[in-house]
């Protein structure tokens, strides 16, 4: 049985949610329900106590939970609803959401829009299939994360970071700065995964070796991981026999690439693109399926909460103005990604909607380090280029392409990277 009809339902009570949320019911949806299944919006950010956060939107720098806290704060200083400790269960193409909570029970709800907005998680051990026996000691970096920076727990005192991601890269430090000993950040890639800023200011600062091209081949320990060995990797990332080194630690983190959380997007049937991991959308977050959107990191892993802010903002507005009939209909052109190029988003832009630009984000495949070009082609014809410094797979990039350049276009467009 439905209970209550909403403008705007959206799934997640996050930074990604909550700016959603604020942005739906600034423009004009006036029954707006935020559904959360932890005990506290904020989503991430709130085991996030690290600073870094908000330079871009907030121009100040604050920590995770800082950041969270002020869109929590405007959230509730308007009528948004917002029901936590409730999960959700099934998102229909009907827009109805299926949830359950120990206070309510079984609801189920019904929206005229609904925003998807639920985060990812992390890869775990069982993913990347690292041999050896499963003793305790192994965590995944978020995991380990909130273990010390929300319940108060030491996750362990001689530690090992798999993968250098910005999670892993950030939680060596804090281990650190607890009192423990980090031996190393093995990184099977010829390249970190994280941010520049984080590398500086989490391992060079704290004089913590970044392995380059190794990895863990072997997990020692019967209760308790006893030690682990790394090898170094070749070009197919296979180890070297001969290259093995043995370390000894009781806690090994993996921080070995994160995952949007999709699952209620499948079941709801919305076309999923293989490369990001999130839904294929268009220029204004809408997925295939019409009314619901998405944004933030179930739609593609971001490096920084200010642009997962930004892009939510625009979710919400497009879910307003859908559920006020101000949706336009027009010929779609396809973004591709092209040389150097793993995904783009959007991957579909429909001109009748755009005002003045389109904001494209999208990831390299490889380091650039030497200044190169940015290329924005249709048919083999250059429409815009767009120069840069550095590019780095760790790095999310973004391009402003103005609606002419869409006109412009014979047919899809393809991003590039061009060496100079």
């Amino acid at each position: 049985m439905t209970y209550n009809q909403y403008d705007v339902i959206v799934v997640g009570g996050g930074p990604a949610g909550l700016a959603a949320a604020l942005s739906a019911r600034e423009n004009g949806a006036e029954r707006v329900l935020v559904v959360e299944r932890d005990r506290e919006p904020g989503g991430i950010l709130n085991q996030c106590i690290h600073n870094g956060f908000g330079l871009h939107y907030f121009k100040e720098e604050l920590t995770g939970p800082e950041y969270a806290q002020r869109f929590a704060d405007m959230v509730r200083a308007t009528d948004i609803e917002v029901c936590l400790d409730t999960m959700v269960l099934e998102i229909t193409k009907e827009k109805q959401v299926h949830t359950v909570s120990k206070e309510k029970g079984y609801k189920v709800y019904s929206a005229k829009s609904v925003i998807l907005a639920m985060g990812c998680r992390e890869r775990t051990r069982g993913a990347i299939g690292i041999p050896g026996t499963r003793p305790s000691g192994i965590f995944t970096a978020g995991t380990a994360q909130r273990y010390i920076n929300m319940e108060g727990y030491m996750v362990g005192k001689k530690v090992l970071v798999l993968g250098s991601g910005d999670i892993g890269l950030i939680m060596a430090r804090r281990m650190t700065l607890e009192g423990a000993k980090v031996l190393a950040c093995v990184e099977i890639m010829p390249y970190s995964g994280g941010l520049n800023r984080n590398i500086v200011q989490c391992l060079e600062d704290f004089e913590i070796p970044l392995l380059l091209s190794h990895t863990i081949v072997e997990i020692k320990g019967r209760n308790r991981v006893e030690g682990a060995v790394i090898a170094k990797v070749d070009e197919n990332r296979r180890p070297i026999a001969g290259t093995e080194v043995y370390f000894e630690c009781d806690t090994i983190l993996l921080s070995v690439g994160l995952i949007p959380e999709n699952e209620l997007t499948r079941t709801a049937g919305i076309a999923i693109d293989s490369r990001t991991g999130g839904a294929v959308v268009y220029e204004n977050m809408e997925t295939e399926s019409e009314g619901i959107f998405a944004c933030g990191n179930v739609l593609h892993v971001h490096d920084l909460v200010d642009y997962v802010t930004e892009e939510s903002q625009l979710a919400g507005r497009a879910a307003a103005e859908y559920v006020s009939g101000g949706r336009k209909s027009g010929g779609i052109t396809m973004v591709e990604s092209g040389e150097g190029v793993s995904y783009t988003v959007p991957q579909k832009i429909r001109l009748a909607n755009v005002e003045k630009t389109v904001k494209i984000f999208f990831r390299v495949k490889k380091v650039y380090k030497n200044n190169c070009k940015i290329v924005a082609e249709s048919d083999g014809k250059i429409l815009a280029q767009y120069s840069r410094e550095h590019l780095a797979p760790g790095e999310m990039e973004h391009i402003a392409v103005p609606k002419s350049i869409f006109e412009k276009a014979g047919g899809n467009i393809t991003i590039k990277v061009a060496e100079k």
